[in-house]
């Protein structure tokens, strides 16, 4: 999978694009973010009523907001919503009134150890109304009446999730899920989003062994809502990848599926490992983004999720400090190659059957040794087809072969391809 010039900063340009939208687990601000993301890639948009039952959950209210904010007496917004979309608590019941600054505390929420940033905060489930703003901006703010108003509906509506498919060979599928809940936080989940659509328009220009669906949806509720209208197909799903804080500067984080030996597990492990690119591999939690419903017992996926800075890791997650200076292109552009390299060779390995398996065949009268003169690697490249042909007994993949005998996988892939087309092997078992 090549490379693309440029693509980190294609990707940062979509991030600071979809940063003024304030987004939610339900809303215009998904059906806003979809549509540019629909500029992009093609999408099928999915809206699922309010009142659905989607496996032990049921699809919400739907929230929308136009203003807010708190003013002092002399008319003043002191929190302004059009100022950043993480002032008002996700999912605020509409509020217009008047209150002294005691009885508004009980409505503020601050990060005093951070006093300077704007902290995110929700209330999905829980009808209840609030600002959130720096502790530098509270404590300035002295005792008096404030005229507070949340202009937001909180009615029937529809949830909203977008699916952008890359046909491949096989029907077999790997997903690629990131979560399109969050207002102005540009790491989380922004960075994501950008790097899935430029690995879905990698993928548009190959022809890949699997189908590659990408799924933009809410956190949680939205991929709960799509395994709930997928349960019957969910089984064509081979392996998959959550993508989540994927632009910031700090080094590469795998976290393995709740398998913990599922081959997407395996191939992260050995295409990190091989870049010798500083990584951290970390064991499943059932906390974290949307691996944990992927891989929920009922289902148990082959899900990882590939970040850099694990959420909650970094003093910036979930504040005003999340913004687009936050994440680089460079990281982006780090985290699209890993996954290119991990998808490259999830599409090439294959279980080969070893026909000629009594002694080792004749590969000169093949044409085999002659095919690698010249190169700088013909011993490698040799000794590649001496390990497929030794491994290949119809159980062993070509990234066990890889693993077992230390070679490249590319190297491993490129002698199988000879030695199958030479008669030497075939795919599958038996």
């Amino acid at each position: 999978m090549a490379s693309v010039t440029g693509s980190g900063d294609r990707m940062h340009a979509l991030v600071e694009r979809l940063y003024p939208l304030c987004r939610s687990i339900t809303g215009d601000g998904v059906r806003a973010t979809l549509d540019i993301v629909g500029e992009h890639i093609p999408l099928q948009v999915h809206e699922v009523p309010t009142g659905t039952q989607v496996l032990d959950w049921t699809v919400p209210q739907e929230w929308n907001i136009r203003d807010a904010y708190i003013a002092d007496p002399t008319g003043r917004r002191v929190v302004d919503f059009a100022a950043s979309n993480l002032h008002v608590l996700g999912y605020s019941v509409p509020v217009a009134a008047t209150m002294p600054l005691a009885e508004l505390r009980g409505h503020l929420h601050t990060l005093p150890d951070q006093p300077d940033l704007v902290p995110y905060r929700t209330s999905y489930y829980t009808p209840t109304w609030g600002f959130c703003l720096s502790q530098d901006t509270l404590d300035a703010l002295p005792e008096a009446d404030y005229e507070v108003r949340i202009d937001s509906t909180l009615a029937d509506g529809h949830l909203t999730y977008a699916e952008h498919v890359v046909p491949g060979q096989v029907a077999d599928e790997v997903i690629v899920s990131c979560h399109t809940c969050h207002p102005s936080l540009a790491n989380d989940n922004l960075a994501g989003i950008a790097v899935a659509v430029s690995l879905a328009q990698e993928l548009a220009r190959q022809t890949p062994w699997y189908t590659y669906r990408f799924i933009f949806a809410p956190g949680t509720i939205g991929a709960i809502t799509w395994l709930a209208r997928n349960a019957e197909r969910v089984d064509r799903v081979k392996h998959g990848l959550v993508l989540a804080c994927a632009g910031d500067r700090g080094q590469l984080t795998y976290k393995q599926s709740r398998r913990g030996d599922a081959e997407i597990d395996r191939v992260l492990r050995h295409v990190l490992a091989a870049s010798e690119r500083p990584h951290r591999i970390n064991g499943f939690t059932p906390y974290g983004y949307d691996e944990r419903q992927y891989c929920s017992p009922g289902f148990d996926l082959g899900v990882g999720s590939l970040c850099r800075t694990p959420y909650a890791g970094y003093p910036e997650y979930h504040t005003s400090a999340d913004n687009p200076d936050f994440v680089s292109p460079e990281s982006m552009e780090d985290t699209l190659a890993v996954c290119r390299e991990a998808f490259a060779v999830l599409d090439r390995n294959r279980r080969y059957t070893n026909l000629s398996p009594y002694g080792e065949p004749q590969l000169g009268k093949r044409g085999l040794y002659d095919s690698l003169g010249g190169r700088s690697d013909a011993k490698e490249a040799q000794l590649a087809m001496l390990w497929v042909l030794s491994l290949s007994d119809g159980e062993q993949s070509l990234l066990d072969v890889a693993e077992r005998s230390g070679l490249p996988f590319d190297t491993v892939a490129v002698a199988a391809d000879a030695l199958r087309d030479a008669g030497l092997i075939k795919a599958g078992g038996g």
